[in-house]
């Protein structure tokens, strides 16, 4: 019998495949993507899953309304752009959004797998239609 992941595993894994999925939903047919702060265009490889509400808040740590594709320039070394993504995300998802973080979230490891299983999915998918 297979060993279970740890939910510690399970988390880092569904942020790998969350994490793609935001910079390809966001991407061109040929895997280009903006920044959602600076505009910049890069390579769905070269850029970030940006949260608005930090990833520390497990409640909006997988929100597709919480993620945006960012650099890393704005995403590490400006701190996420927080005022910038606001502005972009408007002041009625913003708000929800800092809302909904503040909330208490229990993920069982039922919750990461049915995730995982559904980005990767998705990833797959994109990537095959990316060639």
């Amino acid at each position: 019998m297979r060993k279970k992941k740890s939910l510690p595993k399970l988390k880092a894994e569904l942020d790998k495949w969350f994490s793609l999925y935001i910079r390809l939903k966001h991407a061109d047919h040929t895997g280009a993507v903006r920044c959602f702060t600076c505009g910049k265009l890069h390579h769905y490889k070269d850029i970030q899953n940006g949260h608005f509400q930090s990833r520390k808040y497990l409640a909006t740590r997988f929100d597709e309304d919480n993620c945006r594709p960012q650099c890393v320039s704005c995403n590490i070394y400006n701190y996420g752009e927080q005022y910038k993504f606001a502005t972009r995300l408007g002041a009625k998802k913003a708000h929800e959004m800092f809302k909904k973080a503040r909330q208490t979230a229990k993920w069982m490891r039922v919750d990461y797998d049915e995730k995982i299983s559904y980005y990767k999915s998705i990833v797959n998918k994109f990537l095959t239609e990316l060639g």
